[in-house]
């Protein structure tokens, strides 16, 4: 193949050129607990009446454009309060992107539009702001993963932001931020910020702010369905006021989820009960590993609401090794952040693969010795 000229290369913008693509390891093979996926696959009966939906739906036809009834269902079952609005994405990724590229503007100044957030938090933030344009700005947490409120309020107020996102539970230390502290946020992001808390974890922390959207016109609420058992048809919700949400739908592209995935949808909230057992066992697993683990010399297990614990080792990147080798992959995480230092994500996996996790991992830190 001849090499592009390189004039052809220079039509991309710089930055983009200086980007790291979004890299997703391989795990053919593996005991996969890198990604936060629910491990339980749906029962054989019914797998076969979801293929027989399946096998239904109109391939060659467009979706519906509204997806209204899909959207109905999200908000009887899931508590989107009376009046409340809803817009869908090609998973929250796409969601995230749209935010970004609406609020994707320069002051009289030429200044580009801020993002603020803590951090460390989900990387998708501070990605979307730079494809879009914006600036932005991660808060560091304190070293307990608390949010340092000095400095979140003074950067709010140095750098009014466009977009605050808080990750609750956040993404990747598992801790859910206190109340007092997000009202806060709000307090102070009123009139002048949109405020944007990204339930993915709900499930498994069983506590939400989307009841609390009436009293906060400025806040929006962004979940997925990934984290409770559909990661592979990939949708994500948020709402909030609706004249944001009027807005938005103006960016969103025609058709963003397609027909498989908004039957999957529509099949899954009919039997939302089953999801609601496998996060239950999710939570008492995480628990017992965490109790687990915390008890092994020289390893530091950080509370978690969320689908996954966060680990601190003397090692991270020479443990991490030694599980892959046994054909266990989780996430290092240790060099995402410093207060992250030597830090090591590991989902929840099922009975069998959470064993071979705690094998690996014991004998990856005996290995240490």
């Amino acid at each position: 193949m001849t090499a592009l000229p390189t004039r052809l290369l220079e039509l991309i913008r710089p930055d983009v050129r200086q980007m790291a693509a979004y890299h997703v390891q391989d795990a053919h093979g593996m005991v996969k607990l890198d990604v936060m996926e629910n491990p339980y696959h749906l029962p054989p009966q019914l797998r076969q009446q979801l293929g027989a939906v399946l096998a239904q739906v109109a391939l060659n036809r467009y979706p519906t454009p509204d997806y209204q009834r899909l959207k109905q269902k999200i908000a009887e079952r899931l508590g989107v309060p009376p009046g409340y609005p809803l817009i869908l994405g090609n998973g929250s990724d796409e969601l995230i992107s749209l935010l970004a590229l609406a609020c994707a503007q320069k002051d009289a100044d030429g200044r580009a539009a801020r993002v603020l957030s803590p951090a460390p938090s989900f990387v998708m933030y501070a990605m979307s702001a730079q494809i879009a344009g914006l600036e932005f700005t991660g808060v560091p947490l304190q070293a307990d993963f608390t949010l340092d409120m000095p400095a979140m309020l003074a950067a709010i107020a140095r750098e009014q932001p466009a977009l605050v996102y808080l990750s609750y539970p956040n993404n990747p230390t598992g801790n859910l931020f206190a109340d007092s502290d997000i009202e806060a946020i709000l307090q102070a992001c009123a009139g002048r910020s949109l405020v944007v808390l990204d339930e993915a974890y709900q499930p498994f922390a069983q506590v939400s702010w989307m009841e609390r959207l009436p009293q906060y016109p400025h806040m929006l609420v962004m979940r997925t369905v990934s984290k409770l058992g559909l990661a592979g048809i990939r949708l994500g919700y948020m709402s909030g006021h609706p004249d944001l949400l009027a807005q938005l739908e103006k960016l969103r592209p025609p058709f963003n989820v397609n027909v498989l995935t908004e039957a999957a949808a529509n099949f899954a909230l009919d039997h939302l009960s089953l999801f609601d057992i496998q996060a239950a066992a999710i939570c008492q697993a995480r628990e017992q590993l965490a109790q687990q683990i915390a008890a092994w010399p020289g390893v530091q297990v950080f509370p978690s609401a969320a689908n996954f614990l966060l680990v601190r080792v003397a090692d991270s990147e020479r443990v991490f090794q030694h599980m892959l080798q046994h054909k266990v992959l989780i996430k290092n995480v240790g060099k995402m952040h410093t207060l992250l230092s030597n830090c090591l994500r590991i989902t929840i996996g099922a009975p069998e693969e959470n064993q071979a996790m705690l094998a690996a991992l014991k004998a990856a830190l005996d290995s240490l010795n």
